[in-house]
């Protein structure tokens, strides 16, 4: 398997991850692929996977190539499938239709593939080349990739405080801190998301619903909606509550109710939060998940080293000491502090976003 890629090789994948993008919203459980196909210097075919139960990117470009596929390079973002789901292996279909080379970004750690799409493909004489673009292609199935690997989800803990690290009033008031723009990067956040975390405080106090409203130019009927997970240890969630309008994409961890459960409401029984992540992962097939809660549960995943990733909005703005703290961990030494190392910062209007990877040694 090559090591070495060309640069026009690095230009092909990076269609293919373009193509993949295409379908971020809409493909959950499946990953996010994206298939380019080329021959003599031309594209020659193109395709994504679109939405779970159709055909794979792989199939839409061979579809698109036909008979000049026979000879032809293919670049894939994703390992070739080698079972038979709801679509054949398309590790066969390259087979069959002649390619000769296969590029491929990541291989694809589901044990149902695990390096046998590439066999498939070796048996059949095909020059396999894995790597290009590999972490370019990555960000795709951040979630996928880790669910396959460690049978956890990818959790993104989500966070808007001002300059002084202050999330609402001592009253509770907290709409708006950040901006337009920053509550619409939200709406992303939560559209790649299997599910959405929140606890049965942030209900009671803000009546959120947590679901996909608008995404530009994104048509919502595109958009598979998060399932809305409320913690609620005691209890107390009102039926009235906006989150259960819409009860088939609600779930709760909760003591059984019987009034929840005429609603349709799934619920889950009280269980430690590295449970609940690997119930969803392992049973449900949510891949990513979104914490978006207040000071008490988002210091718990953090605390449990549950988090991946933490997306801080930061409006430029002073609340004072009296308004509630984004976190409530309490460290008496220097040592004991939470480090992360910053993944991208990007301005959003008048607010920032930061992406930050925890550092997990240190707490």
């Amino acid at each position: 398997m090559s090591t070495l890629f060309s640069q026009q090789d690095q230009v092909y994948m990076r269609q293919a991850i373009e193509l993949a993008k295409k379908a971020i919203y809409s493909t959950k459980p499946n990953p996010n692929v994206g298939c380019v196909i080329v021959k003599n210097g031309e594209v020659i075919g193109q395709g994504f996977h679109p939405k779970a139960g159709q055909p794979h990117a792989e199939v839409f470009a061979l579809r698109e190539a036909g008979h000049l596929s026979e000879g032809a390079t293919a670049y894939v973002t994703l390992e070739p499938c080698a079972h038979y789901g709801r679509t054949p292996p398309c590790a066969e279909a390259l087979v069959k239709a002649g390619v000769k080379q296969v590029f491929i970004a990541n291989t694809d750690p589901n044990p149902l593939v695990a390096g046998k799409g590439i066999s498939i493909l070796e048996a059949a004489g095909i020059q396999v080349n894995t790597g290009l673009c590999a972490e370019e292609a990555k960000i795709l199935n951040e979630g996928f990739l880790k669910k396959m690997a460690t049978g956890m989800p990818y959790v993104r803990l989500k966070v808007a405080s001002s300059l002084d690290g202050r999330t609402a009033m001592a009253s509770g008031e907290s709409k708006w801190i950040t901006g337009k723009e920053a509550r619409q990067d939200v709406q992303h956040w939560r559209a790649i998301s299997g599910a959405v975390i929140t606890g049965i405080e942030t209900v009671l106090a803000d009546d959120c619903q947590l679901n996909v409203r608008q995404l530009e130019n994104i048509e919502r009927d595109a958009i598979v909606q998060p399932k809305r997970i409320v913690l609620d240890r005691q209890g107390r969630l009102p039926l009235t509550a906006k989150i259960l309008e819409n009860p088939e994409d609600t779930w709760v961890m909760t003591p059984y109710r019987q009034e929840l459960a005429d609603l349709g409401v799934l619920q889950f029984e009280v269980q430690p939060l590295n449970t609940l992540l690997r119930v969803l992962a392992q049973k449900h097939h949510i891949h990513d998940v979104l914490v978006e809660t207040g000071a008490t549960l988002s210091t718990s995943f953090l605390t449990e080293k549950l988090v991946d990733e933490m997306i801080h909005y930061v409006a430029p703005t002073l609340l004072g000491q009296s308004a509630r703290a984004m976190f409530q961990a309490d460290f008496s030494m220097l040592a004991q502090q939470q480090r992360f190392t910053v993944k991208d910062i990007t301005q959003l209007g008048d607010d920032f976003r930061l992406r930050l990877i925890p550092v997990q040694e240190s707490l």
